[in-house]
């Protein structure tokens, strides 16, 4: 190698932490993503608060940016960022979603009393599992796919299920034959993992600053609670269990405890 192109080479190594973050779409809609510049990289990190969640701040060529999860019940017009006494105005558009109608065994649109009590023991657990906040940014903030399969349902869809009013979806869903590998799409930590009523067999990562995965419906768990994962390490195969109407992956990426579309996060 001659003199030029190491010395090439080294100059880009030493300007790699300045280089831009490969960051989530900026999209301010319901269920999207906002990312907000802060503050210049030499001062401290600020801490950024949005409906009273702390959200991931990370720096990206040499700035702190905000990266806020927007409910997806959240009203087009103005919002507000709180860091400190500060506060950061942004504004968020209107997006239409479409309707999906599905037909599910009775039994998951309207449970009796010992399907409902296993329901409500099981939202705390979930609940923590998505609300978690670790300290350290992720790794990787643009993902790779989970699974390699068929888009079947779009996050977002307003959903009926045998033609009752459901909440919307709040993930994207990867039809693919049972037993496909589950990988996970960036480095993190399992949460936890088990079965639900609903999702059947999940796995919830922690990838950091808020920032956490969820993988239902699958036909085997391959991971403990506590364990690391990398890139590409097997979470689990796909399956049909819980609220399904066939195999696939429900894949769910939380931002400040709040669902956001995971296109958003998948690499160009």
């Amino acid at each position: 190698m001659n003199k030029r192109l190491l010395s090439a080479l080294l100059l880009a190594l030493l300007l790699c932490p300045l280089a831009a973050l490969a960051l989530p779409e900026d999209a301010r809609v319901p269920g999207g993503v906002a990312v907000i510049p802060l503050a210049d990289g030499s001062a401290p990190p600020p801490v950024a608060h949005f409906n009273g969640r702390r959200v991931l701040v990370v720096k990206d060529a040499g700035q702190w940016k905000a990266i806020v999860g927007i409910p997806l019940d959240t009203e087009p017009g103005p919002q507000q960022l709180a860091v400190g006494a500060r506060r950061i105005a942004f504004e968020v558009q209107a997006k239409a979603y479409p309707e999906e109608r599905l037909t599910v065994q009775r039994q998951y649109v309207a449970p009796n009393e010992e399907q409902l009590a296993r329901i409500r023991a099981e939202q705390p657990r979930i609940q923590a599992a998505l609300a978690t906040y670790s300290d350290g940014t992720p790794q990787l903030l643009r993902f790779v796919r989970p699974v390699e399969g068929r888009e079947s349902s779009p996050f977002g869809l307003r959903r009926y299920f045998n033609g009752e009013p459901r909440r919307p979806h709040s993930g994207l869903d990867i039809a693919a034959p049972t037993g496909t590998p589950v990988r996970a799409p960036a480095p993190g930590r399992v949460i936890d993992a088990g079965d639900f009523y609903f999702n059947g067999n999940t796995v919830f990562l922690d990838h950091g600053g808020g920032l956490v995965t969820m993988y239902c419906h699958l036909d085997r768990i391959d991971v403990t609670p506590g364990q690391l994962v990398e890139r590409g390490d097997r979470l689990g195969t796909v399956g049909a269990t819980g609220r399904v109407t066939g195999p696939h992956l429900h894949w769910s990426v939380v931002l400040n405890g709040t669902m956001v579309d995971p296109k958003l996060f998948l690499q160009p």
